[in-house]
């Protein structure tokens, strides 16, 4: 399917930040461009606005003058929506950016929908409603679909390309097609509630929440260890302080309810109180930090310098995420000895695959496998933490077990910290921080892909564009292995009960297939 030829018009109804985004992307694409708005005065206020970003541009060198006077000649306000059909009948597609009310969006493509051509798209830029409800009272209901720009819309690649329950998939494709021509990178999408990003996107924020409420960590810890060891831009609390706590626990519950409040979708009562304390991030001066000037960051929690031990004993295999550490520790000088098979040795208290280092004085040392360091299990332990590379993170956080002596975790500490790893040390919670995030975003994904809500390809392109993930989750968890995963989140759900953590039916079935046992 081609895309929408550049010499067609293209309308933005809603002249706000995201409209004039949008806007702005269709005028460099060579398109001509109008601007409608239900307030008097909003349109050519938006227009104004507009030539100005193109000003800027030619200031930083990103445009030519004559393509700026090209493009401000294309864009012209419209009084009425009637106008919006365009000389000659040429509008080709229509995009409504306004605000978030169901009963508003309807009746305004309706109106749109006796204005517009036969042939015109009609597309929401809704990120929390139903597009199959917007278009559900539409006549020709097969022509309209969501496309949803992530803001700023001129600097983010990522749109996704929603098709509701009637969206012909002519028009996705030519949509799809369309978006490509003018820059971006669509991903298409069935109309799920969150669609890809904000669906998959939930466990990042929940359970950093999760483990702040459960006292295992501070904010600043959480974030650190995220970024230091998960390899993720940002953390949880700085980025909703940056996107705003309403605007990130509005999204949480909106897509909670619209999944008849599933468990795994359960927002945070930590960040309800913020909003309802008004303490809602930058914006405020205050959320999870204090952005007030002057305000002094509170640092993550990092342990003081410890001796690392002369030797470790490796006992069975590291799961595969871990498989590096022995050949770090042994280039950083320290002994790695292997312990003989014994497979009578039936008291280790984990998994038969799931190996671990013995420190001296009998502490054990094992990758988190969803259990707390001190569940079910004999002896002394130290848990440590998924890291997106062994070798080139910057920090790795350790759980102990409530038995295991401060020799043991000064022990762990110091060999982490002779592979010139920070350290930070936590409560001993199950999952910790980096393991528990990274496995529920595999499994969101491998649900969303077992669903059909998008193909593999687009959800890993959705979450690495749309939330700068450090890798797709289904990259990752074909890293991690499916089954290291289900097995982690089967452990997970018996320290939790109640479903929050079970492992998807499709993650369940990616797990059997690599065992050979469907």
């Amino acid at each position: 399917m081609t895309a929408i030829e550049p010499a067609r018009t293209v309308a933005v109804v809603g002249t706000g930040t995201m409209g004039q985004g949008i806007a702005q992307v269709a005028l460099l694409a060579g398109h001509p461009v109008r601007l409608y708005d239900a307030v008097p005065g909003r349109a050519e206020e938006a227009e104004r606005s507009v030539r100005a970003r193109l000003d800027r541009l030619v200031a930083k060198g990103r445009l030519t003058g004559a393509e700026r006077d090209a493009a401000a000649a294309r864009l012209r306000p419209a009084a009425r929506l009637a106008d919006l059909a365009g000389p000659a009948d040429r509008t080709a597609l229509v995009i409504e950016a306004i605000l978030e009310q169901l009963d508003v969006k309807q009746k305004l493509f309706g109106e749109l929908e006796s204005v517009v051509p036969d042939d015109c798209l009609l597309a929401t830029n809704t990120s929390s409603l139903s597009v199959t409800a917007i278009g559900g009272a539409l006549r020709r209901p097969g022509r309209f679909l969501g496309l949803h720009f992530f803001n700023p819309a001129p600097l983010l690649p990522l749109v996704e390309v929603v098709r509701g329950h009637a969206t012909d998939a002519a028009a996705a494709e030519r949509a799809r097609a369309t978006v490509a021509a003018w820059g971006k990178t669509p991903v298409t999408c069935t109309d799920t509630p969150g669609f890809l990003v904000n669906r998959i996107a939930r466990p990042f924020y929940a359970e950093a929440f999760r483990v702040y409420e459960e006292r295992a960590a501070d904010p600043a810890t959480i974030d650190a260890v995220l970024r230091g060891s998960g390899g993720f831009a940002m953390g949880p609390f700085e980025l909703t302080d940056l996107i705003g706590q309403d605007v990130n626990n509005s999204v949480t519950r909106s897509v909670h309810a619209s999944f008849f409040h599933d468990p795994k979708f359960t927002p945070s009562l930590a960040q309800q109180r913020l909003v309802e304390a008004g303490l809602l991030g930058r914006k405020t001066g205050r959320g999870w930090y204090d952005h007030a000037e002057g305000a002094e960051r509170p640092q993550p929690h990092t342990a003081a310098s410890c001796a690392a031990p002369e030797a470790v004993v490796l006992h069975g295999e590291l799961p595969p995420a871990a498989a590096a550490l022995p050949q770090l520790i042994e280039e950083a000088g320290i002994t790695v000895d292997r312990a003989p098979c014994d497979k009578d040795d039936e008291d280790t208290g984990y998994d038969e695959d799931t190996g671990y280092l013995a420190l001296p004085g009998g502490v054990r040392l094992a990758l988190t496998d969803g259990r707390a360091a001190g569940s079910d299990a004999p002896g002394p332990r130290v848990h440590f933490d998924l890291a997106l590379d062994y070798r080139t993170c910057a920090r790795v956080a350790l759980a102990p077990s409530r038995t295991a002596p401060a020799a043991g975790v000064r022990a762990a500490t110091g060999l982490f910290q002779a592979l010139g790893k920070q350290v930070s040390v936590i409560g001993d919670v199950p999952g910790m921080i980096v393991a528990r995030t990274v496995a529920m975003l595999v499994d969101f994904a491998q649900d969303a892909a077992g669903r059909g809500v998008a193909g593999e390809e687009d959800i890993d392109t959705a979450m690495r564009l749309g939330v700068n993930y450090p890798r797709g989750p289904l990259a990752w968890g074909r890293g991690l292995g499916p089954e290291w995963v289900c097995r982690f989140l089967r452990n997970m759900e018996y320290e939790y009960p109640g479903g929050r953590y079970a492992p998807s039916q499709p993650l369940c079935r990616r797990a059997a297939v690599m065992k050979g046992l469907l």
